[in-house]
C-alpha cells in the first residue's frame, strides 16, 4: 500500500508553486467566416486575473477553439498584472479613466456598500480585492473598452505612500 503511494508521487508532474489567482471570463465572442466548405468559427476571450490582494491584469486571446482562446487570454493577463492601491477594501480617491469613447467614474465607498458596478468593472474589482466601490460608465459600453478604461483609471490612482512622499509629509500627517 505504501509502496503504491510512493510510485504515484514519483510519477506525478510537479508544476512548481501553485498560483492562487482568481480568473474571471468577462466576454467570449464567436465569429464566423464563410468558406467553400461551410462556416469556419473562431473565438475571442477577454479575461481578468487577480489575486484579491491588489494585483490584477487583463488579457485578450483569439483561437479556433474556446478553451484555447481562454487559456491564451489568461496567460496574457498574468503577464500584464498591475498593482491596485486598495485602502480598507476600497480605492483611495475619486478617479476617471478614459479609453476611446468610454469613460469610467470610480469613487470610494463606505464599508458594507459592496461593488456597485457593471459586469466588466465588477470582475476587475473582485479579482483585485476591492470590496466597496461606486462606478459609472459613460459612453461606449464595449467590454474591452470598459476594461481598458478601468486600467487607465487604475494607472492614475495614487497610494498614500506616494502622495505623502510627493508632499514631503508622513502618512500619519495625511490620514490622521
Amino acid at each position: 500500500m505504501n509502496d503504491r503511494n510512493d510510485r504515484n508521487d514519483r510519477n506525478r508532474r510537479d508544476d512548481g508553486p501553485r498560483d492562487n489567482y482568481v480568473e474571471k471570463l468577462v466576454k467570449l465572442n464567436r465569429t464566423a467566416k464563410v468558406v467553400k466548405g461551410g462556416r469556419s468559427f473562431s473565438f475571442s476571450a477577454l479575461t481578468v486575473v487577480g489575486d484579491r490582494a491588489g494585483n490584477v491584469g487583463y488579457g485578450f486571446g483569439k483561437a479556433k477553439d474556446v478553451s484555447e482562446a481562454i487559456r491564451k487570454s489568461i496567460d496574457r493577463a498574468k503577464r500584464a498584472m498591475i498593482k491596485l492601491p486598495v485602502k480598507n477594501g476600497t480605492i483611495p480617491h475619486d478617479v476617471i479613466g478614459e479609453f476611446k469613447a468610454t469613460k469610467i467614474y470610480m469613487k470610494p465607498a463606505c464599508p458594507g456598500s459592496g461593488i456597485i458596478a457593471g459586469g466588466p468593472v465588477r470582475a476587475i474589482m473582485e479579482a483585485g480585492g476591492v470590496t466597496d466601490v461606486l462606478s459609472k460608465c459613460v459612453g461606449s459600453r464595449s467590454s474591452i473598452n470598459i476594461v481598458r478604461a478601468v486600467f487607465n483609471a487604475a494607472g492614475k490612482m495614487m497610494d498614500a505612500k506616494t502622495v505623502a512622499k510627493n508632499r514631503g509629509k508622513t502618512i500619519k500627517d495625511l490620514w490622521g
